[in-house]
This record gives C-alpha cells, sequence and structure tokens, in this order.
C-alpha cells in the first residue's frame, strides 16, 4: 500500500483494572486506508486497546487521536456520536438487536444520526445486498446463521462510510469457510473505501489479511513485532 496520512494514533496508553495493568504505554499510527492487524496472547490488552482507541474507554493515561484531535478528551456523548459517524465497530458476535430484523438492525446508525426512516431501509438494504445477504433483510438474528448475522453487522458497522473500522475478533465465533468469507469482504470493503481498520485477532491466519502486524504482550507493544508487515495478505 502506498504511504498515507496517520488518521489515527496512540501516544503512550495507559489503562489498567483496578490494580491490575491492561496497557503499559501503548503507542502506534494507522494510516489511512491501512489494515493493521493487534496480535498477541490473551489477556495481552488487544481489546483493551481497541477500546480505547474507538473511544469505548478512556485511557488512564497518555493520548488517543484521530485526524490530530485528542478524542480521549471528548465527553462521552461527544465519542459515542464519532463511534455513529466517523468510526465503524465489529464485535466477535456481531451484538445486533435480537427484536429488530436485519435491515433494522444495519439502518440504526443512520436513524441515530437523524437520517430519514425510508432513506436508512434503502441504504440498509444496499448494504445487505453488497455482502449477499438482502434475502434476510426482514430476518430477525436468531433465524440467520453466525455468518449471514456478522455479515449483518458489517453492514451495520460500514453503513456510515466510516474513516475507521475497529473489528475485535470478526471471525471467532465463526466457522472457518465463515470466517473467510467475512474476512475476504471486510478486507474488499475497506479497500473499496480507503477505510482504515484496527483488527484484534489471536489467530496468525486472520492477522495475515492486514497489511501490517503489531504484536502486544503484558500490555506493551513487542519491539520484535512492531510494524511487522505482513508478507503475504490473504485478503489482497
Amino acid at each position: 500500500m502506498t504511504t498515507s496520512e496517520t488518521v489515527l494514533a496512540g501516544r503512550g496508553v495507559v489503562r489498567s483494572y483496578g490494580a491490575t495493568p491492561a496497557l503499559r504505554g501503548v503507542t502506534l499510527d494507522v494510516a489511512e486506508g491501512e489494515i493493521v492487524a493487534v496480535t498477541g496472547p490473551s489477556g495481552c490488552g488487544k481489546s483493551t486497546l481497541l477500546h480505547c482507541l474507538a473511544g469505548i474507554l478512556r485511557p488512564d493515561a497518555g493520548e488517543v487521536l484521530y485526524r490530530d484531535q485528542r478524542i480521549d478528551l471528548l465527553s462521552e456523548s461527544a465519542r459515542a456520536v464519532l463511534r455513529r459517524t466517523e468510526f465503524g465497530v465489529l464485535f466477535q458476535f456481531g451484538q445486533l438487536v435480537p427484536e429488530l430484523t436485519a435491515a433494522e438492525n444495519v439502518a440504526l446508525p443512520l436513524l441515530l444520526a437523524g437520517t430519514g426512516r425510508r432513506a436508512a431501509r434503502t441504504a440498509a438494504l444496499t448494504w445487505l445486498d453488497r455482502l449477499g445477504v438482502a434475502d434476510r433483510a426482514d430476518t430477525v438474528p436468531g433465524e440467520m446463521s453466525g455468518g449471514e448475522q456478522q455479515r449483518c453487522a458489517m453492514a451495520r458497522a460500514m453503513i456510515s462510510e466510516p474513516r475507521v473500522l475497529f473489528a475485535d475478533e470478526p471471525t471467532g465465533a465463526l466457522d472457518s469457510l465463515a470466517g473467510e468469507q467475512v474476512l475476504g469482504q471486510l478486507v474488499r470493503i475497506a479497500r473499496d473505501q480507503r477505510t482504515a481498520v484496527v483488527l484484534v485477532t489471536h489467530s496468525p491466519r486472520v492477522a495475515g489479511y492486514a497489511d501490517r502486524e503489531i504484536l502486544l504482550r503484558d500490555g506493551e507493544v513487542d519491539p520484535a513485532g512492531l510494524g511487522q508487515v505482513v508478507t503475504q495478505a490473504a485478503g489482497s
């Protein structure tokens, strides 16, 4: 990929849970359109780092910058708006609203941002079709397969055309085939839209879809894995 401007950065990010440190001064940069895999063993701080970068958690110390603005200083409501407009978040289990249909789930970010119901549904149907699950538009999550649910969750995360997508173990609950399909679609869409992706995973196979890998150990960036370029991006 070509060198682009930094869209997201963490500077000395520290976060603890009570007396237990989760992050011990993590620094990283993510360029526009870049896919960065954050890897490491369980309990190393991967998900905590993602939550701090996405504004879900506020770090105890350090800075989180989005387009040179410190988002860690923003209020909770302002960070929530950022996640509905500039950021997209995709979790391991999708976290779709069980009472809503696929189309209603996907339209939700637009509705919360003030888009009219008809326009939001039209956009949702477009995204469901793009991800190959248009036939599930009026189906509730409990009647869909895990792969179908995760595609719907991805459509919801991308419907606002975010500048940064945060994906936390997005295939962890899927079988190998469904996982490959979801990752392939995620990478293709991110490339098409120049969306930066922060991809948290413990799987070397999943990390292979990224442009670069950052290895965490005990809440710190392991210098041996810092900025490691993935030699064979499986989704390229």
